[in-house]
């Protein structure tokens, strides 16, 4: 049975579940569905599926993937650990694109240079982009890794990332939770960034 070919504007985002990540995690939300894209992580995936496996086929069925490894270092006392989640799902994508050639297409986004070929070794000659741990570096970068000629210019998107940062608190009570990474707020903030995204293609004559 040949296989189901990915949504090409589907991107997988592999990222750190944690509140510090929070302005970061919007401006990765935000700048794709301004470049066209849809976003996609694995808490908005329902179903008693083990996790794993849902994130792998969550994997298979987006165009591209994300992998955010500027979680490197060990959580905080007294059960400090390091973070393998992202690494591992890493290693997922580049297992299913080496067996998949032209299906899959990932990225690796780092926030500080070199950092990569220290704690990852074996990813030594893959260029990462390196956002700094601004929400206007991971902006720049994704302009940079998904270019178009048409692209709004990153002064565009900051705007738009301010914005809908303001409106995650209104999003949180109407979900009833404080946790950003839930998949009805998630999906209210994806809603909302392609919104803005279509209504600044509009007014730019795009």
């Amino acid at each position: 049975m040949p296989l189901q070919p990915p949504d090409p504007k589907a991107v997988f985002l592999n990222i750190p579940y944690d509140e510090e990540f929070g302005t970061l995690y919007i401006a990765y939300i935000v700048g794709l569905c301004q470049l066209g894209f849809e976003p996609h992580i694995a808490s908005e995936i329902p179903g008693g599926v083990r996790r794993l496996e849902r994130i792998f086929e969550l994997i298979k069925s987006c165009r591209y993937s994300i992998h955010d490894l500027s979680r490197v270092e060990v959580s905080t006392p007294p059960s400090a650990t390091p973070r393998f989640n992202m690494p591992l799902e890493l290693g997922m994508a580049v297992t299913w694109t080496d067996l998949n050639p032209g299906l899959h297409d990932w990225f690796v986004w780092e926030s500080e240079p070199n950092r990569l070929q220290r704690s990852m070794s074996d990813l030594n000659g893959t260029d990462a982009y390196i956002h700094k741990g601004t929400a206007k570096g991971v902006l720049s970068e994704l302009r940079n890794a998904f270019w178009r000629d048409d692209a709004p210019t990153v002064p565009e998107m900051l705007e738009v990332h301010n914005i809908v940062e303001i409106c995650l608190g209104p999003i949180l009570a109407r979900n009833g939770t404080r946790n950003p990474y839930a998949q009805s707020v998630f999906r209210e903030i994806r809603w909302l960034s392609t919104r803005f995204a279509e209504l600044l293609r509009h007014g730019s004559g795009h």
